[in-house]
């Protein structure tokens, strides 16, 4: 079954880094081979990246509200502070996409956690691993309000589509999982930009190894530089040699400093290969780098972005599973994380289970 000609759905991720965009390849993809127009709504860093992995595609610059990450200090209260413009961000993006899909004459939108893209004269989607927002200790009175407000607002789509399987064998826990969800959810299975699902073990310093480190850098700013130094200034103390990828895609020109290369941005399948062959991957715990981890069954070093309580609760997760080593940005020890990286690994995935082709099929039969 084929979608009819000029049945056109948008796919907007939101650009709070670029794990939003890079999981929506996977639907992208999907979308494109049972025949639908696929019109991309980005701008910035989402923007160019799906542009590179789609030159072919049309696209609308669709801005999203930024929100930068404190240097120190209390994210939760940050983020508290930031609710007036959040709002305003979603209230914003809504009439922006009246406007959209009037002159675009869209059938459907695909939103990757822009809650304002919602229309009640077209089919809506909400894609989100987070039904449950977890908050600080702290803070903790206030989580059954926020998501009483998550939950009225994924409601107002048709279908919330979970990036993660049902039952005991999942990635997201209490994220996505539990008696308190959304009734109109929808479990996808992970998505991810890379295809391959093959059992690899390395030994750091083979000879055969271009790269005894790969860093993988997402985010705002200023903790994605914050990192960045961080784990600079202590692979550059070591005789090792590290690659550190710096989630720019807008910036081309990379540079060398000893035993450390340093490049903006890499094709899919360049990344996908240097993730197999290289021994020690390092990044961040945002939920999109964990699905495309688990995709290569490849473990890797976490460290949460400070204060994030989502990335923080993924990390410990995934170390409890002994999938990941996760350790704190301040706790940070390139030896000592060395020393536990080995132990872990995280679970292989069945290739058979496509429930996001199942949704898809579901999409055509609404022509």
């Amino acid at each position: 079954m084929i979608a009819r000609p000029g049945k056109k759905v948008l796919v907007c991720p939101l650009n709070w880094g670029l794990g939003h965009a890079t999981r929506d390849v996977q639907i992208i993809k999907e979308l494109l081979n049972v025949g639908f127009d696929v019109i991309i709504g980005a701008d910035a860093a989402p923007l160019s990246f799906l542009h590179q992995q789609f030159t072919e595609l049309q696209s609308v610059i669709f801005p999203s509200f930024q929100i930068t990450y404190p240097t120190n200090g209390s994210m939760a209260l940050k983020m508290a502070l930031s609710v007036p413009k959040i709002l305003y961000g979603i209230i914003k993006e809504h009439h922006h996409l009246k406007k959209i899909i009037k002159d675009n004459c869209i059938d459907i939108v695909i939103s990757d956690n822009r809650y304002g893209l919602w229309n009640k004269k077209i089919y809506s989607i909400f894609i989100t691993h987070q039904s449950l927002i977890k908050t600080p200790f702290k803070f903790k009175f206030l989580e059954k309000c926020l998501n009483a407000v998550n939950h009225w607002f994924i409601n107002k789509f048709d279908t919330c589509w979970i990036p993660d399987f049902d039952g005991e064998f999942n990635i997201s826990g209490e994220l996505s999982h539990g008696n308190k969800l959304p009734e109109n959810i929808k479990y996808i299975g992970i998505l991810s930009r890379f295809k391959s699902n093959i059992k690899s073990d390395f030994v750091l310093n083979k000879e055969t190894d271009k790269y005894d480190i790969l860093v993988i850098l997402s985010g705002p700013e200023p903790q994605r530089s914050i990192l960045e130094e961080i784990l600079k200034e202590q692979i550059s103390a070591t005789i090792y040699k590290a690659l550190f990828v710096l989630g720019k895609p807008l910036e081309s020109i990379g540079y060398e400093n000893n035993n450390i290369k340093f490049i903006n941005h890499l094709q899919s399948s360049e990344l996908e290969k240097l993730m197999l062959e290289t021994p020690v991957i390092i990044s961040r715990s945002g939920y999109s780098t964990i699905m495309d981890l688990v995709r290569l069954n490849k473990s890797a070093i976490l460290i949460p972005t400070p204060g994030q309580t989502e990335q923080e609760y993924l990390a410990k997760l995934m170390m409890e599973r002994k999938w990941f080593y996760a350790v704190s940005q301040n706790d940070f020890n390139l030896e000592m994380a060395f020393q536990k990286y080995f132990a872990y690994k995280p679970e292989q995935i069945k290739a058979d289970q496509n429930l996001l082709h199942q949704q898809i099929k579901l999409l055509l039969a609404r022509d």
